[in-house]
């Protein structure tokens, strides 16, 4: 005999409880994040040039086993004006990228122009988001530490 869908609400209800508790328990650091747009008084070239440098630095030459499956590409010197890195598979560097970083010259001489600085891919969306686009933003206000609270 199959249980009628009333028989299956106490069991959902334990299941949605449950789910919520292991969501409760998530550090701040951990989870999905949204895309990143922010502003820097660095140029666009200078921005990303200062994140990568750091990004290689506590990303990757730290051995941060949330980065061991990619690889930072960095591809600052852009004629399109949007210097950006990015990181790609390790086993497969030409494939599409999971992260991208990027910067570019925004504004007009009548409002004042300034770099935006955007982050954006599917790396965002898995367990370390909020923590990649805090470093990145802690990165692009000019902070060289590996942590935000270093």
């Amino acid at each position: 005999m199959t249980p009628v869908n009333g028989a299956r609400l106490p069991g959902m209800l334990l299941a949605a409880a449950a789910a919520f508790s292991l969501g409760a328990c998530q550090s701040k650091e951990g989870g999905p994040s949204s895309a990143l747009s922010l502003q820097s008084k660095q140029s666009p070239s200078d921005a990303v040039t200062h994140i990568a440098r750091v990004a290689q630095k506590c990303w990757f030459q730290s051995k941060d086993a949330a980065f061991s499956g990619y690889r930072l590409a960095a591809e600052v010197n852009s004629y399109a004006g949007r210097p950006r890195f990015l990181l790609v598979p390790r086993k497969n560097p030409g494939g599409l990228p999971e992260l991208v970083v990027q910067a570019e010259k925004r504004g007009d001489s009548a409002s004042g122009s300034y770099t935006g600085v955007e982050t954006y891919g599917p790396l965002l969306s898995g367990p370390h988001g909020k923590r990649i686009t805090g470093d990145v933003e802690r990165w692009a206000n000019g902070s060289s530490d590996c942590s935000a609270t270093a």
